[in-house]
């Protein structure tokens, strides 16, 4: 049993936030209950007793044959409820509007979680709208404008060992490769995706600075087809402009709560 801060960690707790996990990213694929016993390691009795729990609870829902399981809807409002309480992405917010407005383009903000990132919020260009929403979705760091600018802000020591995985065939799967573009970006100032993340998308990721090292960072996307040498430097000049107003505005450490 793992600790944490001194305190044994309770099983059952750790057991019931593994299991969302999974769930949550299978995404549109439902579980079958064996699957799940046999993912987590835990009898299929006792998976069943914990999935029976939370489907009462709203945390996960099953088909009418109660045979697959999949993330119920308060996973959503939890979600909700963290974006609608965080003074930074309250904050940030209309400056993606400004962005957006600007450039025309799909603006992200991001928040580095572990080796990923987690998508905060998402101003999407009319000329170029995806099908599903990134807000509440999670990309390995190591691939998009975002993990990029946010790595950039940390020693390279703490890349972990590779091989990493390829998203597209330009993603940059060894530890060499992506440390060589991280000095990169620190010497730039901002981070390049040129079809790592997703084919016919180049990004251009910016870190925003009020937490050292930061955890935050903001993009732009714009599709290949569209992206001129000079609409390039218009982004870039943007970006830096939206970076500094929200540095401007956002206090370091975040407000009144210092979260962890």
């Amino acid at each position: 049993m793992s600790e944490s801060g001194g305190v044994r960690e309770v099983k059952s707790a750790a057991r019931t936030v593994e299991l969302l996990e999974l769930l949550a990213a299978r995404g549109d694929r439902p579980a079958r209950l064996q699957e799940l016993a046999d993912e987590l390691d835990v009898p299929r009795s006792s998976m069943y007793a914990l999935l029976q729990t939370l489907i009462s609870r709203g945390w996960v829902r099953t088909d009418v044959t109660g045979s697959l399981y999949g993330i119920g809807i308060h996973a959503l409002l939890t979600g909700t409820s963290y974006l609608d309480s965080d003074p930074r992405v309250r904050t940030v917010r209309p400056y993606l509007d400004e962005a957006s407005e600007a450039l025309g383009e799909t603006i992200h903000l991001g928040r580095l979680d572990g080796r990923d990132v987690a998508y905060l919020a998402t101003r999407e260009s009319h000329e170029y709208l995806r099908t599903i929403s990134r807000v509440g979705r999670r990309l390995p760091a190591h691939v998009g404008a975002l993990g990029k600018a946010l790595l950039a802000e940390r020693p390279d020591g703490d890349l972990p060992e590779g091989p990493y995985e390829a998203m597209t065939p330009n993603t940059r799967t060894t530890r060499e490769s992506l440390a060589a573009d991280l000095t990169r970006i620190r010497a730039r100032g901002y981070s390049i995706d040129r079809e790592e993340g997703v084919t016919g998308i180049v990004g251009f990721g910016f870190a925003l600075r009020y937490d050292a090292p930061a955890q935050d960072a903001i993009s732009c996307s714009v599709p290949v087809a569209r992206l001129t040498p000079a609409h390039e430097e218009r982004i870039v000049a943007v970006m830096r402009e939206i970076r500094a107003k929200i540095e401007s505005v956002v206090p370091s450490g975040g407000g009144s709560v210092d979260w962890r």
